[in-house]
Formats: C-alpha cells, sequence, structure tokens
C-alpha cells in the first residue's frame, strides 16, 4: 500500500525527500487548505497509508487540525516547539521521529559521522 507524508511547504518537502526512501509520496499543502486543495489530496490519497508532519506553529495546528478531519485515520508526526518549522528542524529529531512513526525502513540515514572525522 503507498504511503504519503503531508506537509506545509515545498521546503519542507525537500528536507524529507533527503531522508525518506523515493517511494514515500510527500505531498504539500503550500500553508493553505481550501475545498479544492482537500478534494486533490483526498483523490491523490484515497485509501492508502497518511503521515500529517506539519510545523508546531498556529498555521501548522490549523491545518493539521482540518486535515484530521479529512484524514481520520491519519497518523501524526511532530516537529519540537522551537524549531523552526519541518525545514529548520535538525535531521537527527526528524529521523527519530519518523522511526517513531514506525517509517524505519524508508530512512535515508544521512552519515552523521563525517561532520566529526574533519
Amino acid at each position: 500500500m503507498p504511503i504519503h507524508v503531508i506537509v506545509e511547504g515545498k521546503n519542507d518537502r525537500s528536507k524529507l525527500r533527503r531522508l525518506l526512501q523515493p517511494e514515500i509520496s510527500i505531498l504539500c499543502t503550500y500553508g493553505t487548505l481550501n475545498s479544492m486543495k482537500l478534494e486533490k489530496l483526498r483523490k491523490q490519497i484515497k485509501y492508502d497509508e497518511v503521515y500529517l508532519f506539519m510545523d508546531n506553529d498556529s498555521s501548522g495546528k490549523r491545518i493539521r487540525g482540518e486535515l484530521r478531519d479529512t484524514f481520520p485515520d491519519a497518523e501524526h508526526i511532530y516537529t519540537r516547539r522551537g524549531y523552526a518549522g519541518v525545514e529548520g528542524t535538525p535531521d537527527e529529531y526528524l529521523i527519530a521521529q519518523l522511526e517513531k512513526a514506525g517509517l524505519d525502513e524508508y530512512i535515508i540515514y544521512p552519515d552523521f559521522t563525517s561532520h566529526f572525522d574533519k
């Protein structure tokens, strides 16, 4: 069954794209939702597995609430308050959250040791 992760913006998508294998679909709300966008997402996802990964700010919480109504069975992934959204969250923390959500087998683990070898 296909897996989709919905994020707010293209920078969030780019950040997660580096950490998730290509078979995971990463969809964007582009920071806003309306009935047309919700219907488009609903058609793309159908009955597939879906994860919601929004920023931990008022806009992200509002979008998460609207998506929760549209996809009541969605899994929720959270970033920590204080990080500049999903795009500003350190890779290590994103990976921990993706693992917590059960997406381990789809994670592309960066080589964190290369930063310390120099």
